[in-house]
């Protein structure tokens, strides 16, 4: 074979398309395989993509037969534990959808595998990837409020899905929410320290399990982290990116998820003995300072980029176990009604 990489694709539902097509731009990538537990679907994807490969529902027999060296793990979160744990051990790096894994146990043996074997293995964040969101975390890098103390994420958005989300116990949280504690995590540039948590499933609720959630992490920084969401709220939806507010000593730093970002700080102008201060607008690019695609071709970027200078990729699996155990500590204070110490998650053992 030609190619650099010689990637395996597992799981051929319709999220697999964007991996795919972002492959095949790739002159140094090749399609080797197509694995899925239900062999028609492989096939029609095959068909569907004009690819040539062969199909298996076998991930170990697909990468001994095609000496793959690459998996793009697109199946659903059950999955990802052994479908990672099997392609590290046999070789390959691997490059999947979030989330890392269902449980912090298998999150923490995919880190000390991929350690053992010397294989990357990298998680799709794919909203990390969105020139405002780092025209967002610049004003903040920049001091333009000052220090943080506070940030604040609304998501409300009635998702009819259908299908294995429906049925999720904790779906909002488990499926959707690590996005947006992901986005957190890269605004501040710190880590969950604590949390508390309560879920539940709002009236009207389409899903099985609870849709909607309200979290308050305490942060590396000293800020706390307030999430607010719901999968099931019906009318004035908010942005996929979540509405954010941050506070800061000088002021406060606002996106909605659609423009751009923008702070109101206090004006620099002698202000004693005022109520309320004057403030001043500093508007944040819509384009953002670092050049990079948006969504899933500049995580993906990312992660060949970090294969070819020999790094850890920015969304490392190592780094990416801090996102998780913001998901699975809240689910444990749900279930406790207890705030949460964070730093237990994160024993590799």
């Amino acid at each position: 074979m030609s190619a650099k990489y010689n990637v395996v694709v597992a799981g051929c539902g319709g999220m697999s398309n964007i991996w795919i097509d972002y492959a095949k731009e790739r002159p140094d990538t090749e399609i080797v395989a197509l694995v899925d537990i239900k062999e028609e679907f492989a096939i029609a994807k095959r068909e569907s993509k004009g690819l040539s490969c062969p199909v298996f529902t076998d991930l170990a027999q697909a990468i001994e037969q095609t000496g793959a060296n690459l998996v793009f793990d697109v199946t659903i979160p059950a999955s990802h534990y052994q479908i990672s744990s099997t392609a590290l051990r046999m070789g390959c790096h691997v490059f999947g959808e979030k989330p890392l894994a269902e449980s912090m146990a298998e999150c923490n043996e995919i880190v000390r595998i991929s350690e053992q074997t010397g294989r990357a293995h990298v998680v799709m964040q794919n909203r990390r990837y969105d020139p405002r969101i780092r025209s967002l975390r610049e004003l903040i890098a920049s001091g333009t409020i000052g220090k943080p103390g506070f940030a604040g994420a609304d998501f409300f958005i009635g998702a009819h899905f259908g299908g294995f989300r429906d049925a999720m116990a904790s779906p909002l949280l488990l499926d959707m929410a690590i996005h947006t504690f992901d986005q957190a995590r890269l605004i501040l540039n710190a880590d969950p320290v604590t949390v508390y948590c309560q879920e539940y499933n709002p009236p009207g609720s389409w899903y099985a399990g609870n849709a909607a959630a309200v979290c308050i992490f305490e942060m590396s920084d000293g800020s706390i982290f307030n999430y607010r969401g719901s999968w099931c709220a019906e009318g004035s939806p908010t942005s996929w990116e979540a509405q954010w507010r941050i506070t800061g000593e000088k002021g406060t730093a606002i996106w909605d998820g659609h423009g751009a970002p923008y702070a109101e700080v206090v004006a620099a102008s002698d202000q004693s003995g005022k109520f309320i201060k004057e403030s001043i607008r500093v508007d944040g690019s819509a384009e953002g300072s670092q050049q990079l695609r948006y969504g899933h071709p500049g995580c993906l970027d990312e992660m060949f980029a970090s294969l070819e200078e020999g790094r850890l990729a920015e969304t490392d699996s190592r780094d990416n176990r801090y996102s998780m155990a913001m998901v699975l500590a809240s689910l444990e204070s749900a279930s406790t009604g207890r705030k949460v110490s964070i730093a237990q998650f994160m024993e590799l053992g």
